[in-house]
Protein backbone atom coordinates (compact mmCIF):
# COMPACT_ATOMS: atom_id res chain seq x y z
CA UNK A 1 0.00 0.00 0.00
CA UNK A 2 1.96 3.00 -1.24
CA UNK A 3 1.77 6.12 0.89
CA UNK A 4 3.29 9.44 -0.12
CA UNK A 5 2.75 11.05 3.27
CA UNK A 6 5.88 12.05 5.13
CA UNK A 7 6.60 10.55 8.52
CA UNK A 8 5.65 12.28 11.69
CA UNK A 9 5.99 10.96 15.22
CA UNK A 10 4.27 11.41 18.53
CA UNK A 11 4.53 10.14 22.08
CA UNK A 12 1.66 9.01 24.27
CA UNK A 13 2.26 9.70 27.95
CA UNK A 14 -0.05 10.09 30.91
CA UNK A 15 1.64 11.86 33.80
CA UNK A 16 4.77 13.34 35.36
CA UNK A 17 6.01 13.87 38.88
CA UNK A 18 5.25 17.60 38.94
CA UNK A 19 4.01 20.48 36.85
CA UNK A 20 7.58 21.46 35.98
CA UNK A 21 8.42 17.89 34.98
CA UNK A 22 5.36 17.71 32.71
CA UNK A 23 6.25 20.94 30.96
CA UNK A 24 9.84 19.78 30.58
CA UNK A 25 8.67 16.52 28.98
CA UNK A 26 6.65 18.51 26.46
CA UNK A 27 9.56 20.84 25.65
CA UNK A 28 11.90 17.87 25.21
CA UNK A 29 9.52 16.24 22.72
CA UNK A 30 9.47 19.44 20.71
CA UNK A 31 13.27 19.76 20.83
CA UNK A 32 13.73 16.13 19.74
CA UNK A 33 11.61 16.61 16.63
CA UNK A 34 8.40 14.90 17.70
CA UNK A 35 5.25 16.30 16.14
CA UNK A 36 2.80 15.61 18.96
CA UNK A 37 2.11 14.69 22.55
CA UNK A 38 -0.90 12.47 23.21
CA UNK A 39 -2.61 11.57 26.46
CA UNK A 40 -5.04 8.71 27.12
CA UNK A 41 -8.36 9.03 28.96
CA UNK A 42 -8.78 6.72 31.94
CA UNK A 43 -9.62 6.98 35.63
CA UNK A 44 -6.41 5.35 36.80
CA UNK A 45 -3.20 7.16 37.81
CA UNK A 46 -2.97 9.69 35.00
CA UNK A 47 -3.49 13.40 34.47
CA UNK A 48 -6.85 14.70 33.32
CA UNK A 49 -6.48 15.21 29.56
CA UNK A 50 -7.62 18.79 29.01
CA UNK A 51 -5.60 20.66 31.66
CA UNK A 52 -2.55 18.49 30.98
CA UNK A 53 -2.67 19.22 27.25
CA UNK A 54 -3.16 22.93 27.87
CA UNK A 55 -0.09 22.97 30.10
CA UNK A 56 1.92 21.13 27.44
CA UNK A 57 0.74 23.49 24.71
CA UNK A 58 1.55 26.52 26.84
CA UNK A 59 5.10 25.24 27.41
CA UNK A 60 5.78 24.77 23.70
CA UNK A 61 5.28 26.63 20.43
CA UNK A 62 5.00 24.00 17.67
CA UNK A 63 4.21 20.72 19.43
CA UNK A 64 0.73 19.46 18.65
CA UNK A 65 -1.35 18.08 21.52
CA UNK A 66 -4.00 15.41 21.32
CA UNK A 67 -6.07 12.73 22.96
CA UNK A 68 -5.52 9.04 22.27
CA UNK A 69 -8.40 8.78 22.78
CA UNK A 70 -11.20 10.42 24.73
CA UNK A 71 -14.06 8.15 25.81
CA UNK A 72 -17.27 9.58 24.37
CA UNK A 73 -19.22 8.39 27.42
CA UNK A 74 -17.26 10.49 29.90
CA UNK A 75 -18.34 13.91 28.65
CA UNK A 76 -21.55 15.20 27.14
CA UNK A 77 -20.76 16.22 23.53
CA UNK A 78 -21.84 19.83 24.16
CA UNK A 79 -19.29 20.04 26.98
CA UNK A 80 -16.65 18.20 24.99
CA UNK A 81 -17.00 20.41 21.92
CA UNK A 82 -16.52 23.53 24.06
CA UNK A 83 -13.44 22.06 25.74
CA UNK A 84 -11.81 20.97 22.47
CA UNK A 85 -12.58 24.29 20.77
CA UNK A 86 -11.18 26.22 23.74
CA UNK A 87 -8.03 24.10 23.79
CA UNK A 88 -7.59 24.63 20.05
CA UNK A 89 -8.06 28.37 20.45
CA UNK A 90 -5.65 28.70 23.35
CA UNK A 91 -3.02 26.50 21.69
CA UNK A 92 -3.21 28.49 18.44
CA UNK A 93 -4.64 25.58 16.49
CA UNK A 94 -2.48 22.68 17.65
CA UNK A 95 -5.13 20.14 18.74
CA UNK A 96 -5.70 16.64 17.38
CA UNK A 97 -9.10 15.41 18.51
CA UNK A 98 -8.96 11.71 19.26
CA UNK A 99 -12.26 10.16 20.33
CA UNK A 100 -13.57 6.63 20.78
CA UNK A 101 -16.51 4.62 22.03
CA UNK A 102 -14.85 3.58 25.29
CA UNK A 103 -13.55 0.14 26.15
CA UNK A 104 -11.91 -0.25 29.56
CA UNK A 105 -14.35 -2.07 31.81
CA UNK A 106 -12.59 -1.03 35.03
CA UNK A 107 -13.22 2.65 34.23
CA UNK A 108 -16.94 1.99 34.06
CA UNK A 109 -16.86 -0.08 37.24
CA UNK A 110 -15.02 2.67 39.13
CA UNK A 111 -17.35 5.43 37.96
CA UNK A 112 -20.65 3.56 38.22
CA UNK A 113 -21.35 4.26 34.56
CA UNK A 114 -23.26 1.57 32.71
CA UNK A 115 -20.99 -0.50 30.48
CA UNK A 116 -23.33 -0.78 27.55
CA UNK A 117 -22.94 -3.12 24.61
CA UNK A 118 -20.35 -2.22 21.94
CA UNK A 119 -23.18 -1.46 19.53
CA UNK A 120 -24.76 1.10 21.88
CA UNK A 121 -21.42 2.73 22.70
CA UNK A 122 -20.64 3.04 18.99
CA UNK A 123 -24.08 4.55 18.33
CA UNK A 124 -23.37 7.15 21.01
CA UNK A 125 -19.93 7.84 19.57
CA UNK A 126 -21.43 8.49 16.14
CA UNK A 127 -23.96 10.93 17.56
CA UNK A 128 -21.40 12.60 19.82
CA UNK A 129 -19.00 13.22 16.97
CA UNK A 130 -21.79 14.55 14.74
CA UNK A 131 -22.70 17.02 17.47
CA UNK A 132 -19.11 18.15 18.00
CA UNK A 133 -18.59 18.67 14.27
CA UNK A 134 -21.88 20.53 14.04
CA UNK A 135 -20.99 22.83 16.90
CA UNK A 136 -17.51 23.50 15.50
CA UNK A 137 -18.81 24.43 12.05
CA UNK A 138 -22.18 26.07 12.68
CA UNK A 139 -22.49 29.79 12.03
CA UNK A 140 -25.56 30.11 14.22
CA UNK A 141 -27.44 28.11 16.86
CA UNK A 142 -27.03 24.37 16.39
CA UNK A 143 -29.66 21.74 17.13
CA UNK A 144 -29.55 17.96 16.99
CA UNK A 145 -32.12 15.27 17.77
CA UNK A 146 -30.77 11.73 18.04
CA UNK A 147 -31.45 8.52 19.86
CA UNK A 148 -29.01 9.29 22.67
CA UNK A 149 -28.46 13.08 22.62
CA UNK A 150 -30.58 16.15 22.00
CA UNK A 151 -29.08 19.60 21.45
CA UNK A 152 -31.32 22.64 21.21
CA UNK A 153 -30.13 25.93 19.71
CA UNK A 154 -26.63 25.72 21.19
CA UNK A 155 -24.33 28.55 20.15
CA UNK A 156 -21.23 26.42 19.80
CA UNK A 157 -18.78 29.01 21.05
CA UNK A 158 -15.87 29.52 21.06
CA UNK A 159 -14.91 28.28 17.62
CA UNK A 160 -11.70 26.31 17.08
CA UNK A 161 -8.84 27.90 15.15
CA UNK A 162 -8.60 24.92 12.78
CA UNK A 163 -11.41 24.79 10.27
CA UNK A 164 -13.82 23.20 9.88
CA UNK A 165 -12.56 21.48 13.03
CA UNK A 166 -9.37 20.08 14.58
CA UNK A 167 -8.25 16.86 12.86
CA UNK A 168 -10.36 13.97 14.13
CA UNK A 169 -8.56 10.77 15.11
CA UNK A 170 -10.60 7.61 15.59
CA UNK A 171 -8.87 4.36 16.37
CA UNK A 172 -10.00 0.79 16.63
CA UNK A 173 -9.41 -2.83 15.88
CA UNK A 174 -12.76 -4.12 14.66
CA UNK A 175 -14.87 -3.55 11.54
CA UNK A 176 -17.61 -1.25 12.85
CA UNK A 177 -15.31 1.35 14.36
CA UNK A 178 -12.69 1.25 11.61
CA UNK A 179 -15.28 1.61 8.84
CA UNK A 180 -16.87 4.51 10.73
CA UNK A 181 -13.45 6.09 11.21
CA UNK A 182 -12.79 5.73 7.49
CA UNK A 183 -15.96 7.72 6.76
CA UNK A 184 -15.66 10.42 9.42
CA UNK A 185 -12.08 10.79 10.70
CA UNK A 186 -9.03 12.53 9.30
CA UNK A 187 -6.57 10.21 11.05
CA UNK A 188 -7.20 6.47 11.36
CA UNK A 189 -5.66 4.88 14.45
CA UNK A 190 -4.91 1.16 14.20
CA UNK A 191 -5.09 -0.69 17.49
CA UNK A 192 -5.68 -4.07 19.03
CA UNK A 193 -9.24 -5.30 19.27
CA UNK A 194 -10.37 -4.17 22.74
CA UNK A 195 -13.90 -5.57 22.71
CA UNK A 196 -13.25 -7.69 25.81
CA UNK A 197 -12.79 -4.55 27.91
CA UNK A 198 -9.30 -5.44 29.13
CA UNK A 199 -5.82 -6.08 27.79
CA UNK A 200 -4.91 -9.78 27.84
CA UNK A 201 -3.29 -12.42 25.64
CA UNK A 202 -6.42 -12.66 23.51
CA UNK A 203 -6.19 -8.92 22.91
CA UNK A 204 -2.53 -9.03 21.94
CA UNK A 205 -2.95 -11.60 19.18
CA UNK A 206 -5.25 -9.17 17.35
CA UNK A 207 -2.16 -7.03 16.67
CA UNK A 208 -0.41 -9.36 14.24
CA UNK A 209 0.63 -8.37 10.75
CA UNK A 210 -2.08 -10.60 9.27
CA UNK A 211 -4.73 -8.98 11.49
CA UNK A 212 -3.50 -5.56 10.39
CA UNK A 213 -3.87 -6.54 6.73
CA UNK A 214 -7.51 -7.31 7.48
CA UNK A 215 -8.01 -4.00 9.28
CA UNK A 216 -6.64 -2.11 6.29
CA UNK A 217 -9.26 -3.86 4.19
CA UNK A 218 -12.04 -2.68 6.49
CA UNK A 219 -10.77 0.89 6.30
CA UNK A 220 -10.52 0.74 2.53
CA UNK A 221 -14.08 -0.58 2.36
CA UNK A 222 -15.39 2.21 4.58
CA UNK A 223 -13.36 5.01 3.01
CA UNK A 224 -14.15 4.51 -0.65
CA UNK A 225 -12.97 7.60 -2.52
CA UNK A 226 -11.67 9.15 0.74
CA UNK A 227 -8.87 6.60 1.12
CA UNK A 228 -6.10 8.81 -0.24
CA UNK A 229 -7.15 11.66 2.06
CA UNK A 230 -6.68 9.65 5.26
CA UNK A 231 -3.59 9.69 7.48
CA UNK A 232 -2.75 6.23 8.84
CA UNK A 233 -1.66 6.15 12.46
CA UNK A 234 -0.35 3.33 14.63
CA UNK A 235 0.55 3.25 18.31
CA UNK A 236 3.69 1.28 19.20
CA UNK A 237 3.51 -0.15 22.72
CA UNK A 238 6.85 -1.99 22.85
CA UNK A 239 9.96 0.02 21.92
CA UNK A 240 13.34 -1.61 22.57
CA UNK A 241 16.67 -0.56 21.10
CA UNK A 242 18.99 -3.57 21.23
CA UNK A 243 21.78 -5.25 19.28
CA UNK A 244 20.20 -8.65 19.98
CA UNK A 245 16.88 -8.36 18.22
CA UNK A 246 16.06 -12.07 18.07
CA UNK A 247 16.69 -12.76 21.76
CA UNK A 248 14.68 -9.74 22.88
CA UNK A 249 11.74 -10.72 20.69
CA UNK A 250 11.86 -14.22 22.14
CA UNK A 251 11.89 -12.84 25.68
CA UNK A 252 8.75 -10.78 25.21
CA UNK A 253 6.88 -13.15 22.90
CA UNK A 254 5.04 -14.76 25.81
CA UNK A 255 3.42 -11.48 26.76
CA UNK A 256 2.29 -11.00 23.19
CA UNK A 257 0.90 -14.52 22.97
CA UNK A 258 2.58 -15.09 19.62
CA UNK A 259 5.89 -16.42 18.29
CA UNK A 260 8.91 -14.11 18.29
CA UNK A 261 8.84 -13.83 14.52
CA UNK A 262 5.28 -12.51 14.65
CA UNK A 263 6.22 -10.02 17.39
CA UNK A 264 8.85 -8.57 15.05
CA UNK A 265 6.22 -8.29 12.30
CA UNK A 266 3.60 -6.64 14.50
CA UNK A 267 3.18 -2.90 13.86
CA UNK A 268 2.75 -2.38 17.61
CA UNK A 269 6.35 -3.29 18.44
CA UNK A 270 9.75 -1.99 17.36
CA UNK A 271 12.75 -4.07 18.46
CA UNK A 272 16.32 -3.95 17.25
CA UNK A 273 19.08 -1.51 16.42
CA UNK A 274 18.16 2.00 15.34
CA UNK A 275 18.77 1.06 11.70
CA UNK A 276 16.63 -2.08 12.00
CA UNK A 277 13.80 -0.10 13.57
CA UNK A 278 14.06 2.54 10.85
CA UNK A 279 13.80 -0.16 8.18
CA UNK A 280 10.81 -1.77 9.92
CA UNK A 281 8.93 1.52 10.12
CA UNK A 282 9.67 2.24 6.46
CA UNK A 283 8.39 -1.20 5.44
CA UNK A 284 5.22 -0.67 7.46
CA UNK A 285 4.51 2.57 5.67
CA UNK A 286 4.93 0.78 2.36
CA UNK A 287 2.70 -2.14 3.41
CA UNK A 288 0.02 -0.39 5.47
CA UNK A 289 0.47 3.33 4.93
CA UNK A 290 1.53 4.00 8.54
CA UNK A 291 3.15 7.42 8.27
CA UNK A 292 2.07 8.69 11.69
CA UNK A 293 3.75 6.66 14.42
CA UNK A 294 3.07 7.20 18.12
CA UNK A 295 5.35 5.63 20.72
CA UNK A 296 3.71 4.83 24.05
CA UNK A 297 5.48 5.38 27.34
CA UNK A 298 8.68 6.97 28.54
CA UNK A 299 10.64 6.20 25.37
CA UNK A 300 11.18 9.61 23.78
CA UNK A 301 14.95 9.56 24.29
CA UNK A 302 15.36 5.97 23.11
CA UNK A 303 13.36 6.60 19.92
CA UNK A 304 14.88 10.04 19.23
CA UNK A 305 17.51 8.66 16.78
CA UNK A 306 14.73 6.98 14.81
CA UNK A 307 12.75 10.21 14.71
CA UNK A 308 15.84 12.15 13.60
CA UNK A 309 16.34 9.79 10.66
CA UNK A 310 12.73 9.57 9.51
CA UNK A 311 10.68 12.62 10.52
CA UNK A 312 9.69 14.59 7.45
CA UNK A 313 10.92 12.00 4.96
Amino acid sequence: MANNRKFRFGVQMSRAGSADAWREKARKLEDLGYASLFIPDHFEDQFAPMPALMAAADATSTLRVGTLVLDNDYRHPLVLAKEIATLDLLSNGRVEFGIGAGWMKTDYDASGMVYESPGVRIEKLKEGLAICKGLFASEGPFSYAGKHYTITAAKGLPKPVQTPHPPVLIGGGRPRVLKFAAREADIIGFNFSLHEGAVNRETMVTGTAAATDEKIGWVREGAGARMDELEMNVTVFVCVVTDDRASMAERISGGFGMPAAEVLESPHAVIGSVDQIVEDIQRRRERWGFSYVVFSGDVADAMAPVVKKLAGT
